[in-house]
């Protein structure tokens, strides 16, 4: 009987543990999950024989060792700045763990300490990333071994609503963390390459500068640039390529009209707002808009978006002209403000289903001509339990799992699922599953 530890049963960790609950029995399995929440823990084991729920803080090192120590490999859905710690315990205690965050400094600095121990630290194994990785290393893999030359390769993904749930003029209900979303893009300027030439995008212009994505049977989408694209350069080993841009995917026009609220400051998380707990939604956005005698805030705000009717009804929807309640939260910044607003608008009704979005492009050489290849996923969660988002998370952690235990993986130290090894069986049985990609490949 080989032991799986679960750190965190969150939405994200349902279809992983259904995953490993459903195969316990024959690979001869056992699944403890730790979580603060006995209940979420309880209800996602649902009774199952192979399955154990303990109510405790993960983040407790002095309670979780003993836990680590009986297990066979570990898995940690904790928030991703808690990884190394448990990093740590596991090289010492000679585990192996799985994460489907990105990579940090800290945990990149382990890899001599987990080779010594032999014990496989393998990261960035959800959706992205995760997926992303593995579906573009099958097609640079494929592209080398044709002896193509790369020349262009743009990636990106969504986390969305189904067309079924698509029934607000933002097109955006909330999928995942509401925080992560009013925050996003803020940081460092995104980076990316473009025929050779370096490229910035700094928060101000990061949803004025927009891609125009069509996918087949699902219409057309905008993606921004995310994060930094220059270190996928390395990562996939295609260092020479002249063009490389990661981006996140919105269906049109949430860019045009969340640009607004970043012209505005109204996603700022570094200040806060003198009396929040007192301010209704229309003071608050009156807050930002500059003063003019006499003029309505209606009014200033149509000023301020040049009068674009358009614009003004996505903000009409979200009530940020009423005045009869007050936000209610104190101390808070403004992207808290805009936060609790959303999620009165953006909440998930009962019915609603997710939707998963991801696309490559690439263009390559052979033989003096150009192609272009499109790759794209796109997946329906089957309900508000089984996301699409926790699918796409939690079946490539469940599956790299089962090929850890069964020997079938030798990597070693920190790593990336980037190896054949890896991507081949995972992207392979997550197709057997329902989660393919279609390729379409045109000369140019």
């Amino acid at each position: 009987m080989k032991r799986i530890l679960l750190l965190g049963a969150g939405l994200s960790a349902t279809s992983l543990i259904k995953y490993l609950l459903d195969h316990s029995i024959t690979e001869g399995w056992h699944l403890d999950i730790i979580d603060s929440n006995i209940d979420t823990a309880l209800a996602k084991i649902d009774g199952h024989p192979s399955g154990t729920a303990y109510q405790m803080d993960a983040l407790d090192a002095a309670a979780r060792k003993p836990y680590i120590e009986q297990a066979d490999l570990v898995i940690s859905m904790l928030p991703a700045q808690f990884h190394v710690e448990v990093a740590q315990d596991c090289i010492a205690l000679k585990k192996h763990l799985l994460t489907p965050s990105y990579i940090s400094a800290s945990m990149r600095i382990l890899d001599a300490a987990a080779k010594a121990a032999d014990v496989l630290l393998m990261n960035e194994i959800g959706l992205d990333p995760g997926i992303d990785h593995m579906s573009a290393m099958r097609l640079v893999d494929s592209i080398k071994q044709e002896g193509g030359k790369l020349l262009s390769f743009k990636s990106y993904c969504g986390g969305l609503i189904s067309p079924d749930a698509d029934n607000n003029p933002w097109h955006y209900k909330f999928t995942w963390n509401p925080r992560n979303v009013v925050l996003a893009g803020q940081g460092p300027a995104a980076c990316y390459r473009e025929m050779n030439e370096l490229k910035y995008v700094t928060y101000q212009r990061l949803f004025k500068q927009l891609d125009n994505i069509h996918i087949d049977g699902y219409g057309n989408f905008e993606g921004y640039a995310n994060r930094d694209s220059l270190s996928y350069l390395h990562t996939y080993g295609i260092e020479d390529i002249p063009t490389i841009f990661r981006g996140t995917l919105r269906r049109p026009p949430f860019c045009k009209a969340w640009d607004v609220f970043v012209q505005l400051g109204m996603t700022e998380d570094h200040f806060v707002i003198s009396s929040s707990a007192q301010l209704t939604p229309r003071q608050f956005l009156n807050a930002f808009l500059p003063y003019k005698e006499g003029a309505s805030v209606e009014e200033k705000f149509r000023t301020f978006i040049e009068e674009k009717q358009d614009l003004f009804e996505l903000f009409q929807y979200l009530g940020l002209f009423e005045s009869k309640q007050a936000i209610g939260i104190e101390n808070a910044s403004p992207a808290m403000l805009l936060q609790k607003i959303l999620i009165e608008k953006w909440t998930l009704e009962p019915k609603d289903k997710d939707m998963i979005v991801m696309y490559h492009d690439f263009i390559y050489e052979l033989n003096s001509t150009k192609y272009k290849v499109e790759s794209s996923l796109v997946l329906e969660g089957k309900d508000q339990k089984y996301t699409a988002m926790s699918d796409t998370v939690g079946l490539p952690l469940a599956i790299c799992a089962k090929l850890i235990l069964k020997g079938q993986i030798k990597q070693r130290g920190v790593c990336l699922p980037i190896q054949k090894e890896v991507y081949e069986p995972i992207l392979n049985e997550l197709g057997q599953l329902g989660i393919n990609f279609t390729e379409k490949q045109t000369s140019l």
